[in-house]
């Protein structure tokens, strides 16, 4: 695992230990950074069940403000906090160390709203937790999101599950994988 572009470019990351977090192919993340390039510059970010922080961190090496990680998993943790302080980062990332369901469920909105929200939960979770998918779907477009925002939902491609009321303003597949990209 490696930052591709921007400030820390080529910089390796700590990867997960285990199959607790799925990373990202760096064929794959070039082509989302290339579609989401336009959007990082100054930008806002929740990296949602972050795992080891690749999203995030490579938005805060290519300009974006701030990115508050969601991770409750121990292990993915530590490797994350060991990352952010690798590239020295921490002054522009905050991680929040609980169940990204609960967590907007119950707090206010603390790091206003985000220009870009990456939702990457567990695959079995669109089989599992469809409805706290759908529920945090809303939260975010009633609090979280800025007008323009951008949320990127990865999942196996073989799943489907609608986050109303965001609208798929695109959708690519690689191998299994599936990017939605939604907005409000």
């Amino acid at each position: 695992m490696r930052i591709i572009a921007g400030e820390f470019r080529g910089r390796q990351l700590l990867p997960p230990e285990g199959d607790v977090t799925r990373p990202i192919t760096d064929r794959v993340k070039q082509s989302l950074f290339d579609i989401l390039a336009p959007y990082i510059e100054g930008a806002r970010v929740y990296d949602c069940f972050a795992g080891t922080g690749s999203m995030g961190l490579e938005c805060l090496s290519r300009g974006a403000a701030h990115v508050t990680f969601f991770e409750s998993d121990r292990s993915a943790v530590s490797r994350l906090q060991k990352n952010i302080d690798l590239l020295k980062v921490g002054s522009r990332s905050r991680v929040v160390k609980e169940d990204v369901f609960r967590w907007f469920g119950a707090n206010a909105n603390q790091d206003g709203v985000a220009d870009l929200i990456f939702l990457d939960p567990p695959y079995r979770f669109l089989r599992e937790r469809p409805d706290d998918l759908r529920s945090l779907s809303k939260t975010f477009a009633a609090s979280y999101m800025a007008p323009d925002a951008l949320i990127i939902f990865r999942h196996d491609a073989a799943d489907a599950l609608a986050l109303p009321p965001l609208n798929l303003a695109d959708l690519r597949d690689y191998g299994s994988m599936r990017l939605e990209f939604l907005r409000r």
